[in-house]
């Protein structure tokens, strides 16, 4: 069956099996995933034309590192960041997201037109609801326990894929409750953020209970440390294989969006992935 996630200019539709490549430009000189390699207007321009012509779907621009430890900037500076990129990709007419949990930055990008509101706090700070409700971008909310600094400090849980559930559901009816339709919202169990492996394990294995909510899931493993931790590479560089065996069972169990930093590789696997399930 498609679905459709109602998302700024644009309409996105996706189906089991096949879902929306979301493409990751990390504007940061500390992103764990790329050392700060694309931490430059120009760099980070050009890494998202390579994205779009490997296929990605949507751009995820974010101006914060979000690893676990990373230390957080403030609103002007992370705007800093990110501004000139999201002028000129706004040109380009392709779905933009912004990755951020500041609401005074989902502002300064709904102003300038930006199509989803990419939030790692599931818009619980001050503000962020309103926003998101007051434009007709799309959302991704996300659960995450603690804050970046300290969620890895023995996270617990009664039960990681129930506990989840219920707080993304409570994000959702929040949210509906100030005017914001279910079909432009995302959920995204925050896979990495105040999660140990075996809770990163459970809930990618709960990826079809979590799509039984009421908006679609988004998945986001790439070269995380769970895979780390299943493969052994260290190398966030060399953890290719391993995300994207990740995101082809995410694709299979039926995600919405996969957020990924290897875009052609990931594409090109669910291609022959989705011939073969046929």
């Amino acid at each position: 069956m498609v679905r459709t996630w109602k998302a700024g200019r644009f309409e996105l539709t996706y189906s089991h099996g096949k879902p929306l490549i979301m493409g990751i430009v990390n504007v940061t000189p500390d992103s764990f995933s790329d050392g700060g390699s694309f931490f430059n207007t120009l760099k980070a321009i050009d890494h998202a034309r390579q994205l779009i012509e490997s296929g990605a779907n949507i751009l995820d621009i974010g101006g914060e590192s979000t690893r676990p430890g990373a230390k957080g900037v403030d609103a002007d500076e992370e705007w800093k960041r990110v501004g000139d990129v999201l002028k000129e990709l706004m040109t380009w007419n392709v779905p933009l997201s912004i990755d951020t949990m500041k609401t005074k930055v989902m502002a300064r990008a709904v102003d300038l037109g930006v199509d989803i509101l990419n939030d790692v706090n599931g818009f619980r700070e001050p503000g962020a609801e309103a926003v998101l409700a007051q434009s007709n971008a799309g959302a991704v909310v996300m659960h995450m326990q603690g804050e970046p600094r300290t969620m890895q400090n023995s996270p617990e849980y009664t039960n990681v894929v129930s506990d989840v559930e219920a707080f993304l559901n409570r994000r959702i009816v929040a949210l509906e409750k100030q005017g914001v339709q279910s079909n432009r919202m995302l959920v995204d169990p925050g896979f990495g953020f105040g999660k140990t492996l075996q809770h990163n394990l459970d809930l990618i294995k709960a990826t079809a209970l979590f799509s039984t909510l009421g908006a679609g899931v988004l998945v986001g493993v790439s070269r995380k440390r769970m895979i780390a931790e299943l493969t052994g590479q260290t190398d966030p560089g060399l953890r290719t294989a391993g995300s994207v065996a990740a995101a082809t069972f995410a694709a299979q169990h039926g995600a919405a969006v996969l957020r990924v930093h290897d875009v052609r590789e990931t594409v090109e696997a669910l291609k022959v992935a989705f011939a073969l399930n046929q």
